[in-house]
């Protein structure tokens, strides 16, 4: 039996209004996903019954965000979208002109949840501790490509970039201001990194990640597979 407390319990309750008897899905992000019985309902806490599997549990792998932290809002949104858009690591980035210097990484992990368990995926992103721009460039694994929106022009199309099949890539977004030239040159010359265009328009720093991310996911990644059924 598992016991559930606190805001999870909250949230079977008074947001789902479940009842003794209802059945639910449960995971953990290690054993696949569970069908589940409330067994009793009590002051802060419930009892859930574990009955069987339903999915085993898999790899997830996806794409990797690196970010210029936005406003509380905007962010809040983005760790939800890209949870949901399978990506696999969410890294922080301080660059030039980052305007937001601090980050709740326990709010952003409690956002990653709540997506996953949305969208019904089995794994919750890592969420990384923020980290200078240079410095996450040079621990970056050389064979995971970097891709970079570069929102000065003359930069590759994404769907050019992904032609043939290229493993998972990295994504790296700026912050609202842009990256700075002293950055940009820094990044065109690291060989792992390509810089891709998205469109004639400017977007928003969250805009640009959750496009090249659904891009990505339709052209390479895993939109071809079939969804759960949901019940």
């Amino acid at each position: 039996d598992l016991v559930v407390s606190g805001k999870a319990a909250h949230y079977l309750v008074h947001v789902m209004r479940l009842a003794e008897g209802d059945d639910l899905r449960v995971f953990n992000g290690r054993d696949g996903e569970w069908r589940a019985i409330l067994t009793e309902r009590r002051r802060g806490d419930c009892r859930l019954r574990v009955d069987e599997r339903l999915r085993e549990q898999g790899s997830e792998p996806g794409p990797w965000l690196a970010f210029a932290p936005l406003k509380k809002d905007a962010q809040d949104l983005l760790i939800a979208q890209a949870t949901e858009l399978g990506v696999e690591r969410l890294l922080p980035v301080l660059t030039r002109f980052t305007s937001v210097d601090r980050i709740n990484l326990e709010r952003l992990r409690a956002h990653a949840i709540e997506a996953a368990e949305q969208s019904r995926r089995l794994t919750v992103p890592v969420i990384d501790e923020p980290c200078p721009l240079a410095a996450l460039l040079g621990r970056w694994p050389p064979e995971r490509p970097l891709l970079f929106a570069n929102e000065s022009g003359g930069s590759l199309a994404l769907a050019d970039a992904v032609r043939g099949g290229s493993p998972a890539p990295g994504l790296l977004v700026g912050p609202e201001g842009g990256f700075s030239a002293e950055e940009r040159a820094d990044l065109v010359a690291r060989p792992f990194v390509t810089a891709i265009g998205l469109g004639p328009r400017i977007l928003r720093a969250g805009t640009a990640a959750v496009a090249a991310l659904a891009c990505w996911q339709a052209l390479c990644g895993d939109w071809r597979q079939q969804s759960p059924t949901r019940e």
